[in-house]
């Protein structure tokens, strides 16, 4: 029997499933893109360093701010440029802003329909009007951050090697700051709406990879570490983490000691719960995990966890920041100079990393980008393999109904994957 998706919807890029399954066993589940490669990588290469923050960010319009940030850190790494911590608590600000507005939206209009029963969004919207405005509300936040400190939502104007053009109107985040109390109030809200939905039973034991900073929830800067006792520096990723490209795909996988893994919401969770701020501690307590938490469909709901975290950061962030002198943000003069650099963020859907080597002058001599789709891909694959027993009596139509809400569960990000 051959289980075939043509296309997949309400997801970042162009993709569908097979599997074929016999007498039971599942032989093969895959997910197929449906989009061409780009080479942005290529498309780098022999450029100013200037420019690669700038062409990197258009990898994705969805999360261009960790493309944004993470190929400025590489290329500060590489070149021996340091910036002030007043950068760096921006940066991580802009960082906790896209995962508010990303998670919000694949929460509420990408995912929630599969696990409603509802065919599309028109009726999901109909029928819960108000938790789709709270959920707009939420976007909205994170993306005025992302203007007032980055120049525009998508594609950040005023971020580069060695801090910012300019500091973010002092006048703007005192307003943002004001209004967060209000943000943080409408995540809990909608975090219960989020705890009465039905999550399908389904457990398999994974290693889940993240970044690890102590004293804080990890996501702009920090080691490599995973449940099963790895703990690496950002610069040994690709010493320990095998990238593969596979005959007739365009993606390259990304391996671990010879297995898949998973990153993103569920992983971070899993490795960095207790370093979670209150409200979104309660609120994890409150669904009654038993950790660690093998349920890739939880992926949904360690979003919404992480919603409530990043808003109570981003307004401890903010109120730090308007005690200091935002001044201290704007570039400073530094030597351009060869070197290698690498640096790891974690964007939404999982840890994204970047190695650059730039010569004496500047330019970019060599460049390697690894995505989370990229990374999470197999382990999606060996998931759904493991899943579809567990479906395989339903009708045809049931069938690619469970298979497309495990799939957007992952919340995959194609583009990103072909870059």
């Amino acid at each position: 029997m051959n289980i075939k998706i043509n296309h997949i919807a309400k997801m970042e890029g162009h993709a569908g499933f097979m599997a074929s399954v016999i007498k039971g066993d599942v032989k093969s589940a895959k997910l197929q893109v449906q989009e061409g490669i780009r080479l942005i990588e290529g498309v780098l290469v022999g450029r100013e360093y200037k420019d690669m923050p700038l062409v990197a960010q258009r990898i994705c319009g969805i999360c261009p701010v960790v493309h944004n940030l993470t190929s400025i850190k590489a290329l500060e790494n590489a070149m021996g440029v340091t910036v002030t911590y007043e950068t760096e608590k921006l940066r991580t600000l802009m960082e906790y802003a896209q995962f508010i507005h990303s998670h919000s939206l694949h929460l509420f209009f990408l995912s929630l329909a599969d696990f409603l029963d509802m065919d599309n969004d028109i009726e999901l919207v109909s029928k819960y009007p108000e938790e789709a405005k709270k959920a707009i509300k939420l976007r909205e936040f994170g993306m005025e951050i992302v203007r007032v400190v980055g120049g525009r939502v998508v594609h950040p104007l005023t971020n580069e090697v060695g801090g910012f053009k300019k500091a973010p109107d002092r006048e703007l985040l005192k307003g943002i700051l004001k209004n967060s109390e209000d943000v943080l109030q409408i995540a809990l809200e909608l975090g219960e709406f989020f705890r009465g939905i039905k999550i399908p039973d389904f457990s398999r034991e994974t290693e889940y990879v993240s970044l690890d900073k102590r004293g804080e929830y990890a996501i702009y800067d920090g080691d490599i570490i995973s449940n099963f006792g790895l703990h690496i520096p950002v610069e040994k990723f690709e010493a320990n983490f095998l990238e593969l490209q596979k005959q007739n795909e365009i993606i390259k996988r990304v391996e671990h000691n010879g297995k898949s893994y998973m990153i993103g919401a569920i992983a971070r969770i899993n490795n960095n719960r207790v370093k979670l701020r209150l409200k979104a501690s309660e609120y994890l307590k409150s669904l009654g995990w038993n950790f660690p938490d093998y349920n890739p469909f939880h992926n949904i709901l360690a979003q919404m966890v992480e919603v409530i975290h990043s808003i109570e950061e981003s307004r401890r962030i903010m109120l730090e920041l308007l005690s200091s002198d935002l001044e201290e943000v704007v570039t400073k003069e530094y030597t351009i100079k060869e070197g290698e650099g690498s640096a790891a963020v974690e964007a939404p859907r999982g840890t994204l990393y970047y190695h650059v080597d730039v010569d004496a002058k500047g330019y970019v001599k060599n460049v390697n980008i690894i995505t989370p789709t990229a990374q999470f891909l197999s382990n999606l694959e060996d998931d759904i393999a493991a899943y579809i027993p567990q479906i395989l009596k339903l009708k045809d139509k049931e069938k690619e109904k469970k298979l497309r809400a495990f799939i957007r569960a992952y919340d995959p990000c194609i583009s990103c994957a072909v870059h």
